[in-house]
């Protein structure tokens, strides 16, 4: 073996995969056998090669048994597996698998960018919430590891324990923010509980606006959530108090919740790249639109989003339509990078008619294997390439899957995110990219979004959506999401011509009622990204098509409501270049002649002001308005009616003015003694 080379193990699990060992040897690099047991009967086999040098193994299931072999050995050298079985080889077409297995382990072969993580404290403060009897018996359990405080909704039921080692207050929570380690609650009637006295609890008198802090919340008041989509939220545990099997499986989770954890850093934030607003005009509301869990807010001409409460969705980043919210597990290039690498070890295998499935490395994952082990398995042709959240899938990603020779991409989506309201980003995302399709000539059904939980359902799809071969050359999308977009769209429709795209598309130009607009260019200097732009020879208004987000700003703030917004995809050379959307000639100065304005603005000032505005009441006066800025004060400061005129200036006076001889105002010279 080559010195630093890394072996690659494949394993038929114990006979069970139906395809040819010669034909999956062919494809991975390196291999001369299938083995039938490296997880049993063949760990000496395993044993050797990890004393070697690097080995992956192709199989995931066994993870932790080769990671305890290697561990015995006291070797680092498993670099890691990869999921043949699964995805590839458990199938109805396993024998016409090899060129799928070839892209499954291009794609192992890469390691994309770490996405960044920031650490939260959390002491183990727990507010339990809810009536007395849901409460109390918590409360008690939980104080045994954590510093707890129960607060109670009613008095009913209510019986303390002889040793209380918890606070008990009364009170109704108004609301709360905050995430894991950082929580604040306030609360309304809030009364603490007196700790002496016989009988029954007492409790102060209540009063409203209480606050209070804590590192975590379980919330058993079977009333509304505290936050929306709150099972994404980090330390509020929520279950229904008439469930005693969910109430008992919230313990063990609360008393986890101590420490310092790791939260990844799902966003990578642009400030300078937000489109949100400018000068108080709005903009792009994208992201706050599709956000469930209100991490994201504005924040002035910009948003903010709290990575603490962010969950990861990834559905800001897939409608952003500048990149300023850069999704970081993985980034978006990265993505694409793989994906590239998919297609191509695909191709020079072999295989033809390649196709996309998109899933989420959970339940997505867990469906595939699920249809392999007892169903028709992944079709031959189905390459599964698995995302964090399908929630965070862009049509740049998607449309870069058929620039790149993909003839259909699908995307399985749980269910879950259509009851818990996280489907919005995805369902835009997969209607702009059908419209783009459609606009390329080459079929919106070659997207497909199958919303099952089924694996039979998942597998049906897959069978029964077979698309014919696209002929294009495939490219290699570079650049950012708008770039790798381009061109896609480019190289699916290189003779294509401008096409409609949805209400709401992150593409499209602007329309400019010249008969309305005045050039005042005020547009031009809200711009966020450069799209309109202005001519500093002539008054002239101009607009690169692919520059512009459609974000509303310039629509909002046109003072004459000259600007309307027109969604569309032009895919030519042109749409890069500056085109004129008005222009005029220059108004002269009648003064000094020189240009300092647009004349058709000039005019119109001219028509609607003079001889109807006391300031311009005669044509003197008037006359003013066809002047450049220099021009017009001195013209002004000339006129006998102008009301800051003064009188004469006097004469400056000099020294030899005061010490001259015939003047009777002369300092007298003064002599000094030699």
């Amino acid at each position: 073996m080559t010195e630093g080379a890394t072996t690659i193990l494949l394993c038929n699990c114990e006979g069970s995969v139906g395809t040819e060992p010669d034909a999956i040897c062919a494809v991975c690099p390196g291999a001369q056998t299938v083995h039938d047991s490296l997880c049993r009967l063949e760990t000496e086999t395993l044993a050797a090669a990890l004393s070697d040098g690097p080995v992956v193994v192709a199989c995931a299931q066994e993870e932790a048994r080769f990671a305890e072999i290697a561990e015995d050995l006291g070797v680092d050298t498993l670099a890691g597996t990869v999921d043949l079985r699964d995805r590839a080889l458990w199938s109805d077409e396993a024998q016409d698998a090899a060129p799928k297995v070839a892209a499954l382990l291009a794609e192992s072969s890469r390691t994309g960018r770490a996405a960044g993580t920031v650490d939260i404290e959390s002491e183990g403060v727990c507010l339990v919430y809810g009536s007395a009897a849901s409460v109390m018996p918590v409360a008690e359990t939980l104080s045994r590891s954590l510093t707890v405080t129960a607060m109670i909704t009613d008095l009913e039921d209510l019986t303390l324990p002889w040793n209380v080692a918890f606070e008990v207050v009364r009170g109704t929570i108004r609301n709360a923010r905050g995430t894991l380690g950082a929580f604040e609650v306030m609360a309304d009637a809030v009364a603490t509980m007196v700790p002496g006295g016989r009988g029954g609890p007492r409790f102060e008198e209540p009063r409203d606006g209480g606050k209070s802090a804590c590192d975590l919340i379980v919330d058993l008041s079977g009333a509304p959530a505290l936050f929306p989509a709150h099972g994404k939220r980090d330390g509020y545990l929520r279950a229904d108090p008439g469930d005693p099997l969910a109430v008992s499986a919230l313990i063990p989770q609360a008393m986890e919740m101590i420490g310092t954890f790791e939260k990844t850093l799902y966003i990578d934030f642009h400030a300078d790249l937000c489109a949100h607003s400018r000068s108080g005009q709005p903009g792009c509301t994208r992201c706050l639109d599709v956000c469930p869990t209100g991490a994201i807010i504005p924040a002035g001409e910009t948003v903010s989003i709290d990575p603490l409460v962010c969950a990861g969705c990834g559905g800001c980043s897939a409608v952003c339509p500048s990149g300023a919210a850069d999704y970081t597990l993985p980034q978006s290039d990265d993505s694409r990078m793989r994906m590239e690498a998919m297609l191509t070890a695909y191709s020079e295998a072999g295989g033809a008619a390649p196709r996309i499935l998109i899933h989420d490395e959970r339940e997505g994952r867990a469906l595939i294997a699920m249809a392999a082990r007892y169903g028709r398995g992944l079709p031959a042709a189905v390459i599964p390439f698995a995302v964090n959240e399908v929630t965070q899938v862009g049509h740049d990603l998607m449309i870069a899957a058929f620039g790149m020779g993909a003839g259909q991409v699908a995307i399985h989506m749980p269910t879950r995110l259509r009851r818990e309201g996280e489907a919005d980003a995805l369902d835009a995302q997969a209607a702009l990219v059908r419209s783009m399709l459609m606009g390329t000539g080459i079929g919106p059904d070659r997207l497909i979004v199958i919303e099952s939980d089924d694996p039979d359902a998942l597998t049906d799809a897959l069978y029964s959506e077979v698309p014919a071969t696209l002929t294009h050359e495939p490219i290699s999308p570079l650049g950012d999401k708008r770039t790798a977009t381009r061109l896609s769209i480019a190289a699916l429709a290189p003779e294509g011509g401008a096409f409609d795209l949805p209400e709401g598309a992150p593409y499209g130009e602007v329309i400019v009622n010249q008969g309305a607009c005045t050039l005042c260019l005020a547009c031009v200097s809200q711009c966020p990204v450069g799209a309109l732009l202005d001519n500093p020879d002539m008054p002239q208004l101009r607009f690169r098509e692919s520059a512009c987000l459609q974000c509303g700003i310039c629509e909002n703030t046109c003072p004459e409501n000259a600007i309307t917004l027109a969604p569309r995809f032009d895919p030519a050379n042109a749409a890069r270049e500056p085109r004129v959307l008005h222009e005029d000639e220059p108004a002269l100065c009648i003064e000094c002649n020189k240009p300092f304005g647009s004349r058709g603005t000039i005019e119109r000032i001219i028509e609607k002001l003079g001889g109807a505005h006391w300031m311009f009441d005669n044509p003197e006066r008037t006359r003013v308005i066809r002047m450049c800025d220099d021009c017009r004060v001195n013209a002004v400061f000339r006129q006998s009616d102008n009301p800051f005129q003064m009188g004469e200036k006097p004469p400056v006076r000099t020294t030899e003015d005061y010490l001259g001889a015939d003047n009777e105002d002369a300092i007298p010279k003064r002599k000094f003694d030699a």
